[in-house]
């Protein structure tokens, strides 16, 4: 596809072309979504597929009427932002709109949306659009997308990203983020409680695959355990779900603890956990370590 012939409007930008954010876009070019997509380095395997190559921010901007970060925070879509390439240099003097695709702070990507609204006389539009599912939702086409922001945007980001998964509006701007944050902490006390109940389970004996394969069919299963029962059975923690990253996560759960007023009973020992987990120089590798750490608490006491 050419660059002439894409409308601006129609067209969407991808910044972020990581692990989640290059399935993504190669489902909206399966859609015949057109795309722009730039990053540090040439990826002609998109280009090949349909994507058009911005060499910078500004272009990327200049080119697309919505742009949508997998970048991994805020500080990072803040650089790309600012600038003389960055994407509001490339903004002349047309509309944007900005999906936050990262697991954020609801409160900073408030932030954000007025400092571009000033910034811009209110051209640049802000949803946040943190998602769940994984490598395999994104590949899938099957990402659950939480989306916040103005009801208008949050209709037009949806339409937009219904090739990567199921877009849903939760509320205002920051809701999508506050979401993500639950979703974490759900996340969390599952993987742990998975990787506790493993060991539980080898020491008395228990044959591994058949007693989750077993309890995966009650109370007890989830699209974690789906997902992970095999590494857990095979005490496999090679890196896909980066343990490190949930610190992050739960912080800013932690933050919507603390605006909401609320004194969670699991947070802080999720939280403890997962700094242990990097202190003992796990952090890289995939959450099922958590069935390896407890077992090495275990064996230090």
């Amino acid at each position: 596809m050419s660059s002439a012939s894409i409308a601006r409007g129609d067209t969407i930008g991808v910044i972020g072309l990581g692990a989640m954010g290059e399935p993504m876009v190669r489902r909206l070019l399966a859609a015949g979504q057109p795309v722009v997509v730039t990053g540090r380095s040439a990826r002609p395997a998109l280009v090949a597929a349909g994507a058009v190559w911005a060499e910078s921010p500004r272009e990327l901007a200049a080119r697309a009427g919505a742009v949508l970060s997998m970048l991994p925070d805020l500080p990072e879509l803040e650089h790309a932002l600012d600038g003389p390439e960055g994407m509001l240099a490339g903004l002349g003097g047309t509309e944007l709109l900005l999906l936050v695709g990262s697991t954020s702070s609801a409160t900073g990507v408030r932030a954000l949306a007025d400092r571009l609204a000033a910034a811009t006389d209110g051209r640049v539009h802000v949803a946040d659009c943190p998602v769940s599912g994984g490598v395999d939702g994104a590949e899938a086409g099957s990402l659950s997308i939480m989306l916040g922001g103005d009801a208008v945007d949050a209709a037009r980001a949806a339409t937009l990203l219904a090739p990567c998964g199921r877009a849903v509006h939760l509320g205002p701007l920051g809701a999508g983020e506050v979401a993500k944050a639950c979703n974490q902490l759900v996340v969390a006390a599952t993987i742990t409680a998975l990787g506790e109940a493993t060991v539980l389970a080898e020491r008395s004996g228990l044959d591994l695959e058949a007693m989750w394969t077993l309890l995966s069919g009650g109370y007890a299963g989830s699209n974690l355990l789906e997902s992970r029962r095999d590494k857990l059975v095979r005490g496999d923690d090679s890196p896909s779900g980066i343990a490190r990253y949930m610190i992050k996560d739960l912080g800013f759960a932690a933050d919507v603890a603390v605006a909401t007023g609320t004194d969670p009973a699991l947070l802080p020992t999720l939280r403890a956990f997962f700094d242990e987990i990097v202190e003992r120089g796990h952090g890289e590798r995939d959450i099922t370590v958590s069935r390896r750490v407890i077992a090495e608490r275990s064996a230090t006491r």
